[in-house]
């Protein structure tokens, strides 16, 4: 049975763009060679007990890109894991010529409903 979604943050956008973090670390920036500009990315927030938790950008396949920043994950991290749901898009993708922070631009599209486990559309799904 689909779980309904929580209350959206006050005053967030359900739709913003935002630059993907960490690309660099763990040799994730071999993934960007391959990206092109609308391919579907998924959210995925860290699990429950982190610190500092983000949420984190994976290709279709499942390969962690990197994170969005931390002062969108301090409040969209909490409504994804009491099941909201967002969808990404590369917005746009970039190579060594520019700085590490802004080679990869996410469109997130977040709306109501079901938990991306729920919907299929995780990276099991």
């Amino acid at each position: 049975m689909p779980r309904t979604a929580p209350t959206y943050p006050d005053g967030r956008p359900r739709s913003f763009r935002a630059t993907v973090h960490g690309t660099v670390f763990a040799d994730r920036q071999r993934h960007l060679d391959r990206m092109r500009r609308g391919d579907p990315l998924i959210l995925i927030p860290d699990p429950p007990g982190q610190t500092e938790p983000e949420v984190w950008v994976h290709l279709a396949s499942g390969e962690p890109v990197g994170h969005l920043p931390p002062e969108i994950s301090l409040w969209l991290w909490p409504w994804l894991v009491a099941g909201g749901t967002a969808q990404g898009r590369a917005s746009a993708v970039h190579g060594a010529e520019v700085p590490s922070w802004r080679r990869l631009v996410v469109q997130v599209d977040c709306r109501s409903g079901v938990s991306h486990e729920d919907a299929g559309t995780g990276p099991e799904g």
